[in-house]
């Protein structure tokens, strides 16, 4: 009879047969789907305190619910404020007070409104904090970096764009955080070779530095080279580092991996020869945007280093044929190679790197226009381990070219096709990739419904696809890609004119979607819209410009179904007041376009971002502007919300018939030409 009623116990309460490891592992699971680890933490109060136990990061909505939250989540090690625009001194001292035991990171890298004694309260108390975020705190200055500089066990520190700090806040930083290994100093524009030099003397342990766009010069560089555990360092747009600076420097830092030197317009082969003479481990190199001519002569610089290179980014570079003949006889070792905007580049260089490496596994040649099937043709017969292809814009490559690519790579997981002659039948080939993950087919006017379907049969993998303008596609090949590709994540069907909301509700199968963007599709309405909303709860960005049948209808259910949505355009559509108004409801909503929507008033408006408290941009007509109250508007800036106000006036022929030019994908992609000739 007792051992029945143990029995009948034990039935009643099943939760308490699990052990709080197993918990743990559940929710370690579970973690990814913020609804679902609410929905799980409801289930009973004992899984709510264990919830409560487990997590380590937090990412709060608001400030003020700081206080309630870190009392619940005692263990939070990460703390992520991002969402938080306006973060006080009394807001770090109850994180210190709730967390400092524990936290290990934060995140303040969009929040202002605190000073140097809230940043002291923060270091003082969190005695186990090794990793902090300050970037973009323009204001900050010497006195904030010295409070800093009270974290003694601070490991990594981001300071970009801090950009009243001086040497003397610097070297403060470097006297009192020995412990650091990782530092951003980008675009700290008061910080010069005083400060840097005082870093690398003192903080020995360096394994990143980040002084890109620092008035810097060779000098400090001498200092920073000598740091035996130093792999990246990141010196865009430095215009001060220049050959003469460099013609001195000698080192040794055989622990250097991942340079970048791109937009150092006073670098040439000289100082590059002397920046990588030591440097015999270097695995990645960044040129891009360089003054220098990549020539025969350029190449040979890279004699030291080319044993160990795996990558090479030569963007926006003038690049000459024997130019690329030479690195790929110099650094066959090369698996990552970027020519994008490479204008110079063509058929012959191309051909020639390619067949020198063999283990090539990225290349990029967006935009070099001179390129045709020929070296395409090369790329795929030379790189059978390729995994990544981006060739937007190399309009002249044959269709035949792309068929080849799909039999000869198979290992393809990326591929941008945005703007090329591809066609159903290239897209059939491509289908045999069946790794592939992201696919772009932005513009390419020669793909149907019957290629889309290859790609839906075969790619159960994809998480990206782009059709921006790919006007030949209608709800059949949608349908397809729904039915094939369950994860998708992210799809554009921007301007492809025959969608309907068939296509919306077929998509909704694919419960893994975060982005939707539908801007132009004149046939989609509220109906479509409520099936994405009611089945696809992970939806984070949402673009409806220029649906001129979605409305308030489609609006209220996004409010009630879509908690997760952050980003969110409703320019030009039937939506007014009620419809802008029920976003508020929306809880992570951060980002609102709304310009030309003809049903909205000033006062509907003025609700709208009283409402949306967690606001950080809104797209406005500016029209409106006198019309909204100025202490709102000061009250949402001062709340961390940026405003951009468009004057777009859509009451003349001339703008009607520039409308109607814009949907026909020949007259856009001419124009698109055009401009990139000019």
């Amino acid at each position: 009879m007792k051992k029945a009623k143990q029995v009948q116990h034990m039935i009643s309460k099943p939760f308490d047969l699990l052990s709080e490891e197993l918990v743990f592992i559940i929710l370690d699971l579970v973690a990814q789907s913020p609804s679902d680890l609410k929905s799980f933490s409801l289930t009973c109060k004992w899984f709510y305190q264990v919830e409560a136990r487990h997590r380590r990061s937090l990412k709060p909505l608001r400030a003020e619910y700081l206080p309630r939250i870190l009392t619940r989540y005692r263990n939070t090690s990460d703390l992520d404020l991002t969402f938080c625009p306006r973060i006080t001194d009394y807001a770090l001292s109850v994180v210190g007070c709730l967390s400092g035991p524990t936290l290990r990171s934060v995140d303040l890298s969009r929040s202002f409104s605190f000073s140097a004694a809230g940043l002291l309260r923060l270091a003082v108390k969190c005695s186990s904090l090794v990793e902090i975020d300050l970037s973009n705190a323009t204001e900050m200055r010497d006195a904030a970096a010295a409070v800093v500089a009270e974290a003694k066990s601070l490991e990594r520190l981001k300071l970009g764009r801090c950009k009243k700090l001086t040497d003397m806040g610097i070297g403060c930083i470097a006297v009192g955080c020995r412990k650091l290994k990782r530092v951003s100093l980008k675009w700290c524009v008061g910080v010069g070779d005083l400060g840097v030099g005082l870093l690398a003397v003192k903080c020995k342990d360096l394994r990143s530095l980040d002084l890109s766009y620092l008035p810097i010069t060779g000098k400090c560089l001498h200092d920073v080279l000598k740091l035996q555990h130093l792999e990246e360092l990141l010196l865009q747009g430095c215009f001060g580092v220049d050959d003469d600076s460099l013609k001195s420097l000698t080192h040794h830092c055989n622990s250097l991996k991942n340079l970048d030197a791109s937009s150092c317009q006073n670098l040439t082969q000289r100082g590059l020869t002397s920046l990588l003479s030591g440097a015999i481990c270097l695995e990645r190199l960044d040129l891009a945007h360089s003054s220098s001519v990549i020539s025969l002569d350029f190449a040979s610089s890279l004699n030291k280093v080319s044993s160990a290179l795996q990558s090479i980014r030569l963007d926006g570079c003038s690049v000459t044929c024997d130019g690329l003949k030479a690195i790929g006889t110099l650094c066959i070792s090369l698996r990552e190679v970027s020519l994008s905007k490479c204008v110079t580049v063509t058929d012959e260089g191309l051909s020639c790197l390619v067949m020198k490496l063999k283990d090539l596994r990225k290349l990029d040649i967006t935009c070099c226009r001179k390129l045709t099937g020929v070296s395409i043709t090369q790329v795929a017969n030379s790189c059978p381990l390729l995994v990544s292809l981006k060739m937007e814009s190399c309009s002249l490559v044959s269709r035949d070219a792309f068929w080849l690519l799909g039999h000869k790579c198979r290992l393809l997981e990326e591929l941008d096709f945005t703007d090329n002659e591809i066609d159903d039948e290239g897209l059939k080939s491509i289908s045999s990739c069946r790794s592939l993950s992201s696919l772009k087919l932005g513009i390419c006017l020669n793909i149907t419904d019957r290629g889309l379907s290859y790609i839906g049969m075969s790619c159960s993998n994809l998480r990206e696809l782009d059709l921006y303008r790919s006007v030949g596609i209608t709800d059949i090949g949608i349908s397809s890609i729904a039915q094939g590709c369950c994860h998708l994540e992210t799809i554009n069907i921007s301007y492809c004119k025959d969608i309907t909301d068939k296509s919306l509700v077929s998509l909704s199968k694919c419960s893994m979607l975060q982005t939707f963007e539908s801007r132009g599709c004149p046939h989609i309405t509220c109906q479509g819209l409520a099936a994405i909303a009611v089945r696809c709860k992970r939806l984070t960005k949402l673009d409806l410009k220029k649906c001129p049948f979605i409305n308030d209808s489609g609006l209220l259910t996004l409010a009630h179904f879509s908690q997760g949505l952050k980003q969110i355009s409703v320019s030009e559509t039937g939506v007014t007041d009620v419809g802008l108004v029920s976003l508020a409801n929306i809880g992570c909503l951060q980002n609102i376009a709304a310009v030309n929507t003809r049903g909205l008033s000033p006062s509907g408006v003025a609700a709208a971002l009283v409402g949306c408290g967690g606001l950080r941009k809104a797209k406005l007509h500016a029209s409106l502007r006198s019309l909204v109250p100025p202490s709102l508007i000061t009250h949402m800036e001062a709340r961390g919300c940026a405003f951009l106000w468009k004057d777009y006036n859509n009451h003349n022929n001339s703008n009607t018939l520039q409308e109607q030019a814009e949907l026909d994908p020949k007259y856009w992609k001419l124009q698109l030409e055009e401009d990139i000739e000019l």
